[in-house]
């Protein structure tokens, strides 16, 4: 039985510069070497193979560069140790939605995604902080982010600091915005599929270092365009300057898979199409017949049905002498009452959609003002959130990423949670199934600020802690129930789990060396006291690569002295979970059959995975003992936290 610790691979998210090096090893062994830190790259071997041979590290490159972009990298790849705690009495729906919401540091909870979301989202819409000089940009640790996280949001008895915003007069204003910005950005890519595309919200203060670190990130040439939203229609105060009415939304894909939806023809683009004539196919407007190029191939006359001529235009025809007669035939091509004049025929059934535009005005997508609507029709005339988004506007990308079915959208910077009612209401409308994944920093607010006083007196009003995700969680609840309301025969998800970021069940080894019989003694018990079998059933789904929303069954099997031990199934038995704090030897050979026979029962495609709490067994004659009838019959991976 192999046990997990904290320094296990599994008990990590990926580990993205092992990944790294041995894709590289794997193209050109020769590129890895040793370093004094052990492996490494060989850079003049390196630079050999794109046949480089004279530039230097230090040489000036085309591209962005700030101070800190390096130690930004590597915070990409560092693994996170944190884990996802389950919150289901903050929940709605827990046990059948397949949405969620999760509290905590984007940074570290995309870390923990990677496992079990990489390259399965179809649509990130995100929007961030413009860096604007009010915005609480999150001061990263390298040396330990989910420690950093805890201290900074109060969760860890030290009280907490002081969240500020990143100020103009800072030295590095735009420096930490990048810095913030980058290690998130190279890790949403990762979960993106081949077809997925991302979206990103933006002013004028930060969308130059934007478009750059997005060509960085994404590849200039996967650059599918620079929308312009206007997000409000009534001119703003003469103050010397421009009245700004629009903010940009760059979008990138992931690769050459995605293909842009054109956009579904109105009425206002039907209005010259008709049927004078009753055609049989239906409805259509007159076309040009006339050649734009000269081409002497396409000049001939046309004969009439009455044996007249109809010469040809200077350039030619369109189309072929026997093409010409095709459409002739098949009634595309008419003539005159006089028969002086050919006319063709375009048909409204046989046109695409509309073309999606680059700039998308406020009365097709919604204002800011029409996002302050929604929020107050939410709120009781309240406007909790700054500068929220309509959820038209979100619901008009959704249309032109494509997705459908039950494709996973996520929005790691939910603010005010107008992607989840986007999509909520984009399910009514389509019948569609579309997952959401939320990620909110539980920033927090306070009555001292002039613009969070609404925001405050949400929170206290609804009895919860004074904080952004407190608030998206709250917007979540009330929309569903609004959205229910108004549909009453919608069946649809309108749900959400809550997760909460948080240090790992998994005790780590951190010995005392003056108390080192006491360390020693108190590392028996491998997992933490203060968490539940919950807990670690989920942190288990998330560092073996499985779905949060995954189905799980859960059977209780009786053991010796009127103990029950809970047996889970999680993926249809694609993973088998015994977390009882105490498996006594007489209950070994039971206990091990209960889950030979459920397994049998279940029939999974792949492997499965059984899991044990290590300090439950009184010795390693147990493990052993279970272990063997396990994989006598079939059950050969066996493991222990």
């Amino acid at each position: 039985m192999q046990k997990l610790t904290a320094a296990d691979p599994e008990t990590h998210s990926p580990d993205l510069v092992a990944e790294n090096l041995a894709a590289l090893q794997a193209l050109f062994p020769e590129l890895i070497t040793e370093g004094p830190d052990g492996v490494a790259v060989n850079i003049d071997v390196l630079k050999a193979l794109v046949g480089d041979k004279t530039v230097s590290d230090a040489d000036e490159k085309y591209g962005l560069n700030w101070h800190g972009k390096r130690r930004a990298r590597q915070l990409a790849l560092t693994p996170s140790t944190g884990t996802l705690r389950p919150c289901p009495e903050d929940s709605v729906d827990w046990d059948t939605t397949q949405n969620l919401m999760i509290e905590g540091d984007n940074l570290e909870v995309l870390k923990l995604l990677q496992k079990s979301y990489a390259g399965k989202v179809k649509l990130i819409y995100i929007d961030p902080p413009y860096n604007t000089g009010k915005d609480f940009v999150y001061p990263d640790n390298f040396q330990d982010n989910i420690k950093n996280y805890l201290v900074l949001t109060g969760q860890t008895g030290e009280g907490g600091k002081k969240l500020s915003s990143n100020t103009e007069a800072s030295g590095r204003f735009h420096t930490d915005w990048l810095n913030m910005m980058y290690p998130r950005l190279k890790l949403a890519r990762n979960l993106l599929r081949n077809d997925g595309v991302i979206f990103v919200t933006i002013d004028d203060h930060e969308v130059t270092g934007l478009k750059n670190l997005c060509d960085e990130i994404f590849g200039q040439e996967n650059c599918q365009g620079i929308l312009i939203w206007q997000h409000s229609l009534q001119p703003k105060g003469y103050s010397g300057t421009f009245s700004v009415h629009h903010n940009f939304i760059l979008c990138y894909q992931k690769g050459e898979d995605f293909e842009l939806i054109n956009l579904s023809r109105t009425d206002e683009n039907n209005k010259n199409y008709s049927n004078p004539d009753n055609d049989p196919n239906g409805a259509w407007r007159t076309g040009d017949v006339r050649n734009a190029l000269y081409r002497p191939n396409l000049i001939y006359n046309v004969t009439t049905p009455s044996g007249k001529y109809i010469p040809a235009p200077a350039n030619g025809w369109r189309w072929s002498k026997e093409t010409m007669a095709n459409k002739i035939y098949s009634g595309e091509i008419i003539f005159s009452a006089d028969e002086s004049r050919i006319i063709r025929k375009i048909y409204l059934n046989n046109l695409d959609g509309r073309t999606p535009e680059t700039i998308l005005f406020g009365k097709d997508v919604g204002t800011t003002r029409d996002a302050a609507s929604e929020l107050k029709d939410l709120f009781e005339g309240s406007v909790p959130f700054d500068t929220p988004k309509p959820s038209a506007l979100i619901q008009h990308l959704v249309s032109l990423s494509g997705a459908s079915g039950s494709d996973i959208i996520l929005d790691f910077f939910a603010g005010s949670g107008s992607s989840i009612q986007a999509i909520y209401q984009h399910n009514v409308k389509d019948q569609k199934n579309l997952r959401v994944i939320l990620v909110q920093l539980p920033e927090p607010v306070s009555t001292e600020n002039t613009e969070q006083i609404n925001a405050a007196k949400v929170c206290d009003g609804i009895g919860k802690p004074r904080t952004i995700a407190e608030l998206t969680k709250e917007r979540l609840r009330r929309s569903g129930l609004k959205i229910r309301s108004d549909n009453p025969l919608f069946a649809g998800d309108l749900g959400f789990r809550v997760f909460k970021l948080d240090s790992t069940n998994i005790v780590e080894w951190d010995p005392d060396n003056d108390k080192i019989a006491e360390t020693l003694e108190a590392s028996i018990e491998h997992l933490k006291t203060d968490r539940t079998e919950q807990d670690i059933l989920f942190e288990l789904l998330l560092k073996l690569g499985l779905d949060l929303c995954v189905p799980i069954e859960t059977r209780k099997v009786e053991g010796s002295a009127k103990q029950f031990h809970d047996l889970h199934s999680i993926g249809g038995g694609s993973l088998l979970v015994c977390l009882s704090q105490s498996i006594p030897q007489a209950d070994v050979e039971p206990l091990a059959l209960a889950l030979v026979a459920w397994h049998q029962e279940l029939k999974p495609a792949g492997d499965t995975t059984v899991v044990f709490r290590d300090s439950a067994f009184a010795d390693d004659v147990a493990k052993t003992n279970i272990t063997a009838i396990l994989q006598q019959h079939g059950l050969k991976t066996v493991k222990s936290l």
